[in-house]
């Protein structure tokens, strides 16, 4: 006799296994998904299987580096995304009705994040919750969660020190891109090679994009670059004005008009976003409000799409 498929409905789904595929996602990995979640190894294991029997669909395959997403788990990425906001909003909507959640949080970031990511995702923050006051860092250097300079911070790399909590949200594309006025009057550049001949626009003291360009086979020194800041907001206008070609985070690119990448083709490499908190405080139900709604928000942000 054939076996019998159950049919897939709301009514069957297991909607408590998508946490457990979202963190997976997030990770790359089980171990660096137990790492982030507190849920044992073992137990996520079987909620991929789980989730993948009630689908009837593949969701990871192995690799060497760890579990690699299938084409439908990258479709799915986005819906399950919004299913994890969706059940935050609904719990803190009770929570908010139970008790008046008050208290100030203190966020830091970079001044590029700080300017283009962090206004829309803090307007719906303050929109579900009005008492909760936040202090946004601006600051290109690492604020030290350590000696208390921030609550929560968002970082480029993982903290070592095992009294941080540090959750991976995304890997941050970067892009290079020019204002149409620029590539008009000088051309657009076919190849990495031809990045040399333009004007290029670098920062200063920051070896950031000294570093990614040397790692597309281009090692080069500051004499490279005819414009240079350390400013990262007066770099991207600079970019949007048409001074040169520049290298900036995708996500950015919505408010720089007139602004379109070239040599999409460059596998430029990705960095991680990581939301950190300190261990101490992790539990503080206010800053734990905050770093799971800036976390969830951030990270369907930062999706590929």
């Amino acid at each position: 006799m054939q076996e019998r498929i159950p049919t897939l409905s709301a009514a069957n789904f297991d909607w408590s296994l998508v946490r457990s595929f979202l963190a997976v996602l997030a990770a790359g990995s089980l171990t660096g998904a137990a790492r982030a979640t507190g849920i044992l190894q073992p137990t996520l294991s079987r909620h991929i299987a789980e989730l993948e029997s009630q689908l009837g669909v593949t969701l990871f395959e192995r690799t060497g580096r760890g579990l690699a997403p299938t084409e439908m788990a990258s479709r799915m990425a986005d819906v399950a995304q919004r299913m994890e906001m969706a059940a935050h909003a609904v719990v803190q909507t009770v929570v908010g009705q139970r008790s008046n959640m008050q208290g100030t949080v203190r966020i830091a970031c970079s001044p590029m994040a700080a300017s283009y990511l962090m206004p829309q995702i803090l307007t719906q923050l303050g929109e579900l919750e009005p008492t909760i006051q936040i202090e946004l860092v601006a600051s290109a250097t690492l604020s030290n969660l350590l000696r208390r300079e921030a609550d929560i911070a968002i970082r480029m790399v993982r903290p070592e020190q095992q009294s941080l909590i540090a959750r991976k949200l995304a890997e941050l594309r970067i892009g290079v891109v020019a204002n149409v006025r620029y590539l008009e009057a000088c051309g657009i550049p076919a190849v990495v090679g031809d990045l040399l001949h333009h004007r290029l626009l670098g920062y200063d003291q920051d070896k950031t994009i000294y570093q990614g360009m040397a790692s597309l086979g281009m090692p080069v020194t500051a004499g490279a670059f005819a414009l240079r800041t350390d400013d990262q907001v007066a770099y991207a206008r600079l970019v949007t004005e048409g001074a040169g070609i520049g290298f900036v985070p995708l996500y950015v690119m919505p408010a720089m008009p007139g602004v379109v990448q070239v040599l999409p083709q460059l596998a430029i490499p990705t960095v991680p976003v990581w939301l950190v908190v300190h261990r101490e405080i992790a539990d503080n139900r206010v800053i734990r409000r905050v770093y799971d709604f800036v976390g969830a928000a951030i990270s369907q942000a930062l999706q590929p799409g």
